[in-house]
């Protein structure tokens, strides 16, 4: 059994990594789609799909749909496990049967185990109240009132996510990728601080590499989102090098000239929003960073099945991120400034159900996340 388990590893993180890929493509694929003004033909005057907090909650759907995997596999216990006991029916036997007494070794091998199994999987509780049922591990089974703990998590999923999606809005799908690789760093440096876990130095330099390697990312994203070479004196910048030789061009006025030069960069809209968006993206890991930490001080405590912990963090999750699509839709998306924007509920659900290919794509997306 361990040595399948073992094999299936591999294909899990597999099938973890396409499915990852596979959301964020889809997902860019469905911001991509143009739902007003389309026929017009200036592109710029196009609207897209712009409904980050509709994706966060066609996320939570997806996570929810692991309920139908436990209902699945409860039920094929319970058929299966009512087909064994017919199966292994045996009549009883009859007066003329002899009875066998056991042995002192065998009454004394089934009072160990029963100790055994005692001291394992019961537990009583600092008042004498009862006993409570423990794992292996001395964690507490996570049911009743206790499930609420895992709405705690949910909520940071729902503030890390919404940025994740409002950033990728901005920048292309390949540099969303690459910029979430600073969840490893914030992951990191959470678990030492809250956890108490401790990092050699070889984690610590490979955090240090992936960090230059997610800025080396938001570096390249920002060059191409302007994609020319800064022009000092708007002469060329070849012209400008010569200058710079020949005549013996004062420090100060190149420095100030590039300084100037470097502001009306930043003002561009494509390097911006660029800006805008990796920032959107790289704050967001800070709250799946906290997600991640807060999930497993509570499962340090507390056992409960992979899949029950997704499910409920997916209903959870799905329940506040629909309260507050409410809320939100009647403070901001129904005013004036808030029409088509962000938090205009209805507005993105129309335009969810009336172009098929962003319903097809969220349904994608709900699979991919299941």
């Amino acid at each position: 059994m361990a040595t399948a388990v073992q094999a299936l590893i591999p294909f899990l993180v597999a099938m973890m990594l396409l499915t990852g890929v596979c959301n964020t493509l889809l997902t860019k694929y469905q911001d991509l789609q143009c739902v007003r003004d389309c026929s017009n033909p200036d592109p710029s005057k196009r609207h897209r799909f712009e409904q980050p907090v509709i994706q966060t909650a066609q996320m939570f759907v997806g996570e929810m749909g692991c309920w139908l995997v436990v209902g699945g596999v409860f039920l094929f216990n319970r058929y299966y496990a009512a087909k064994g006991e017919t199966a292994s029916y045996a009549p009883i036997s009859d007066a003329s049967t002899a009875v066998d007494t056991p042995d002192a070794e065998s009454e004394v091998n089934d009072n160990n185990q029963a100790a055994e199994v005692e001291e394992r999987y019961s537990l009583e509780d600092e008042n004498g109240a009862g006993l409570k049922q423990v794992d292996d591990e001395g964690r507490l089974p996570l049911t009743g009132w206790r499930t609420i703990l895992l709405a705690l998590p949910a909520c940071c999923d729902i503030a890390g996510t919404t940025c994740m999606n409002v950033g990728l809005l901005f920048v292309a799908a390949s540099i969303y990728q690459m910029t979430r690789g600073a969840l490893v760093l914030f992951v990191g440096l959470f678990s030492v601080v809250f956890l108490k876990r401790r990092l050699g130095w070889y984690k610590w330099l490979a955090l240090i590499i992936v960090v230059l390697g997610v800025a080396v990312v938001g570096l390249a994203g920002i060059v191409e989102g302007d994609g020319k070479v800064p022009d000092i004196d708007g002469k060329g910048a070849n012209n400008n090098m010569m200058v710079m030789m020949d005549k013996s061009i004062e420090l100060k006025h190149v420095m100030s000239t590039m300084v100037k030069r470097a502001g009306e960069i930043a003002t561009d809209s494509a390097v911006a929003n660029t800006i805008i968006g990796i920032l959107l993206i790289a704050g967001g890991q800070v709250f799946t960073a906290t997600q991640f930490v807060v999930e497993e001080s509570i499962m340090e405590r507390y056992a409960l099945q992979p899949l029950k912990v997704v499910g409920w963090e997916g209903l959870f999750g799905f329940i506040v991120t629909v309260i507050l699509m409410i809320i939100l839709h009647f403070a901001v998306g129904r005013t004036p400034q808030g029409r088509y924007g962000y938090f205009d509920a209805s507005e993105g659900l129309r335009q969810v159900a009336e172009n098929r290919t962003i319903a097809v794509t969220s349904v994608l997306i709900m699979i991919s996340i299941g």
